[in-house]
């Protein structure tokens, strides 16, 4: 069974748990274990996922596999989106899944609702930035309508990683 529901306030704790999870199983084995702990340790500290959660601008939900949570997206609109901050656009910027539950298309169906909220809100795009050395985040959004129209550099730390920006038409 499977579902999407929005984070509320009270999930803060469990999001916070997923979000350190999934970057971890994402990133930790490609990067210095030390700038990955001091941008972890940050991002995905309470205060942090808190503050961006009561950004009117965010929305977050969770990917719920049999009544648990499997993974998580992060929606941005208007200035809480990380680049374009333009009102036709909406960001997906984080779409993380646990290692347990990947390649059950938990993925593509985040990304399609994402995609009827972005339609929905009459917007005109959706667009996200995903590390060039993420190959298989790559294809999936590749698979799912996503060209890439630019790059940008995004700081982890005091490593500077390259992004491919990917957009997708509505």
């Amino acid at each position: 069974m499977f579902s999407i529901q929005k984070v509320s306030s009270a999930d803060i704790e469990i999001l916070m748990d997923i979000a350190g999870k999934t970057f971890r199983d994402a990133f930790y084995d490609l990067c210095d274990p030390i700038i990955y702990d001091a941008y972890a340790f940050k991002a995905f500290a309470y205060e942090t996922l808190l503050c961006e959660f009561n950004n009117p601008d965010s929305q977050f939900y969770f990917a719920i596999t049999n009544n648990e949570p499997s993974g998580y997206l992060k929606l941005n609109f208007n200035t809480a989106q990380t680049e374009l901050r333009e009102p036709e656009g909406m960001e997906i910027e984080r779409l993380y899944i646990l290692k347990n539950h990947q390649n059950k298309r938990i993925g593509s169906r985040l990304i399609d609702f994402a995609v009827t909220t972005a339609i929905e809100k009459q917007m005109k795009y959706v667009w996200l930035g995903v590390w060039e050395k993420n190959l298989d985040a790559m294809r999936l959004y590749e698979r799912n309508g996503f060209k890439i129209f630019g790059r940008h550099t995004f700081h982890f730390g005091d490593d500077q990683e390259e992004d491919w920006l990917m957009k997708r038409e509505l």
